[in-house]
């Protein structure tokens, strides 16, 4: 494509950026520059017509869900009426022309641009030349059939390329200049990251974990404590409608450069900022102090979708989120672009305020933990992500699984991100690595400095805890429902420690949000004078949402959902909020009771027609100022429906 005249330029300078640059940043994929329908080589004679030479009167890309394209691309899943790609791979096209394509005489090829200001040095104007035979690693298009007036064409994009939406193009080249189409919105192309394809920086090769990590649209969260795992199930849903979409408006929010946007190492720190609305309103907006006011408890979110689609909506972020759930909607962005990624829950994880790889507690001479001065903290349990993708930046042996956290916990580099971390890395304590490595190292791995100030000003350390932080680390695991524990991934065997029992009475008064009881024991050894310190967090037993179905399992037909609920406390719930959704079942739909008395028992049926065969998932929250983290699920086999 021909570049900006000087002219242009001049024009433009009020918004022209100073320096050797001339063209400003292309940082949106939404935007989009005027391409010329005809770029003419000099003076065009009064006798020329268009019709003279080779014209298309029609492009096909085959995009349909049952054909080929976006069946062997792994994309049929994406609830799309555009073409979705996977780069690295072969995909073909038809050419509808004016007359039969002599390929002594004519001259065309495919062009895909993406942003505004598109140029091929930057792989935002691709120029696809038909070659006899397509080179790995290389953009090309080979005439696999060509007969009457259209061709096919086989063609092959870079395993590096840009992941975003594309505008499609043909040219054609005659004497006096270069023939396109014009500017057609259903032959936009989505290319994505592929998993399947060696080349690509993304690449696994187990197809069972590229089914978990890719193509699962249902997750489960661990939560609780290390002795008592309690777990949810979260709607990841990256192929629901217009997830694709505002996925890659997370991008353009970001301001990510589309040059930089085929690197997977960017995409996913540019996703752990844009995930949280700390300082770049983002996608949600964190509350860990039980006021929810004019939102929507944590606890209550079912998945992702319902998350993402009210951002895309507003631009603003989305009241409230926790580490689970800013982990569950950072998943669903990074398998929604093609990139592996898991949800990992580290038990006892250490929040290191003073960047020092280890957490200090500072204590008053009577025992009591002196909050002024204790910056640092223990989180019962804290989620975060890991994406799979090669480090071209470290050392061999360091790429793999990458540790990132959305999670607004410190800033890095000016903003509220964390990550991509290798987790090997982490493991053997290379703190020297980019991104955020001592923060994460901390997290699992780090001592806890118990130490008691002196009535003089100085800190006497009473006791080092060197196994309490990252006790335990889990995922779930490729093609079922059970934790795997990644521990031993993270860091090196600790040293064993005897396990105590301790029940919990019904003190209402003193559980903390998440029905569990935080106990925070300290001893004085009189002859020493030294104080020792434990912490204990107990989650207590929750009821569970009750979910029946009645009516035919099938696609496209109507069948009865009913969800019940027991209140099993002795005083009544108020501003009681129902949740229920599935993939491909249903949409998340909400019900909202004043008040549920004690004891009583509520049951809400709703319908629904499912849109998916094969095994699909009910998920179910009950939210209250008073009882929280209330869920209830339920598998289903949903048969095709009739042809």
């Amino acid at each position: 494509m021909s570049q900006p005249t000087e002219t242009n330029t001049e024009k433009a300078k009020a918004t022209a950026i100073k320096g050797r640059f001339s063209v400003p940043p292309n940082i949106s994929n939404a935007d989009e520059d005027e391409i010329p329908l005809m770029e003419t080589f000099g003076v065009v004679p009064r006798t020329f017509d268009k019709k003279d030479y080779l014209e298309v009167e029609n492009v096909e890309l085959f995009k349909q869900q049952y054909e080929k394209n976006k069946r062997e691309h792994h994309t049929d899943r994406y609830f799309n009426n555009k073409l979705i790609i996977r780069r690295g791979q072969t995909f073909q096209i038809r050419i509808d022309f004016n007359r039969p394509y002599n390929a002594e005489k004519d001259q065309f090829w495919v062009e895909f641009v993406i942003g505004r200001y598109p140029q091929q040095s930057k792989g935002t104007y691709i120029p696809i030349p038909i070659v006899d035979e397509l080179e790995t690693g290389k953009w090309g298009a080979k005439v696999i059939h060509n007969d009457y007036n259209y061709v096919t064409l086989s063609i092959l994009s870079s395993p590096n390329c840009i992941i975003g939406k594309f505008r499609l193009y043909v040219a054609v080249l005659t004497p006096y200049g270069i023939l396109r189409t014009p500017r057609r919105s259903d032959t936009d192309t989505y290319i994505l990251c592929n998993p399947w394809c060696k080349e690509d920086a993304v690449y696994m090769d187990d197809e069972k974990e590229i089914e978990e990590y890719v193509l699962n649209d249902v997750g489960v969260i661990y939560h609780g404590e290390v002795t008592n795992i309690k777990t949810r199930s979260w709607e990841y849903g990256q192929f629901e409608e217009q997830i694709l979409d505002a996925c890659l408006f997370l991008m353009d929010k970001a301001q990510l450069d589309l040059s930089g946007r085929g690197n997977p190492i960017k995409i996913s720190r540019v996703g752990s900022a844009l995930i949280n609305g700390r300082d770049d309103d983002g996608v949600l907006a964190g509350s860990w102090n039980n006021d929810y006011a004019y939102g929507v408890s944590p606890s209550a979110w079912t998945g992702s979708v319902e998350i993402l689609l009210e951002y895309y909506s507003s631009k603003l972020p989305v009241k409230y989120g926790q580490c689970w759930v800013f982990a569950g909607v950072f998943n669903t962005f990074l398998r929604c672009l093609g990139i592996p990624a898991r949800l990992v829950t580290n038990y006892f994880s250490a929040h290191d305020k003073d960047a020092n790889l280890q957490t200090n507690i500072y204590l008053d001479e009577d025992g009591k933990t002196n909050t002024v001065q204790t910056k640092d903290s223990i989180w019962n349990y804290h989620c975060w992500n890991e994406a799979w993708m090669t480090r071209p930046d470290l050392p061999v042996g360091f790429g793999g699984w990458q540790a990132v956290d959305a999670t607004p916990q410190e800033a890095s580099d000016g903003m509220y991100r964390c990550g991509p971390a290798s987790v090997q890395a982490i493991k053997h304590g290379h703190v020297c690595f980019p991104y955020d490595t001592p923060f994460l190292f901390a997290e699992v791995n780090s001592d806890i400095v118990y130490s008691k100030l002196m009535k003089d000003g100085t800190r006497e350390v009473q006791y080092i805890d060197k196994t309490h932080v990252g006790q335990k680390l889990l995922t779930k695991e490729v093609g079922g429902n059970r934790p795997l524990d990644i521990t031993d991934l993270y860091k090196f065997s600790e040293a064993k420690t005897v396990d105590v029992q301790i029940k919990a009475g019904e003190y209402m008064s003193n559980i903390v949000e998440q029905a569990s009881l935080h106990f925070f024991v300290t001893a004085r050894i009189n002859e020493t004078k030294k104080i020792m310190a434990k912490q204990k967090v107990v989650v207590l037993q929750v009821p569970e949402l009750r979910i029946k179905t009645t009516g035919d399992k099938m696609v496209g037909k109507e069948m009865r959902v009913v969800l019940e609920f027991t209140n099993p406390l002795k005083k009544k719930l108020q501003n009681v909020v129902l949740r229920i959704g599935g993939p491909g079942l249903m949409k998340t739909k909400t019900q909202i009771y004043r008040e549920v008395l004690a004891n009583a028992n509520v049951a809400w049926e709703e319908t629904c027609i499912p849109l998916v065969a094969g095994t699909r998932k009910l998920i179910a929250t009950l939210d209250s100022e008073t009882l929280r983290h209330v869920y209830g699920e339920m598998d289903l086999e949903i048969l095709p429906g009739d042809n």
